[in-house]
């Protein structure tokens, strides 16, 4: 209970965008194929913003 008003991290909260998309894209593949290209491109944008977090908090 005392951890419900600490605010999430950057990086946790573009992993979790991260993830969000990934799903949506999965679940478009089989319905529309160029929408769920264009999450896994927006996803993939995410994932760079990821990385440079990742490698600037080293």
């Amino acid at each position: 209970m005392f951890g419900l008003f600490k605010r999430k991290s950057e990086l946790e909260v573009l992993q979790q965008k991260y993830e969000k998309l990934l799903a949506e894209a999965y679940k478009l593949s089989s319905i529309n194929r160029s929408e769920s290209d264009k999450k896994v491109g927006e996803a993939d944008v995410i994932l760079k913003q990821i990385e440079l977090l990742q490698v600037n908090e080293k």
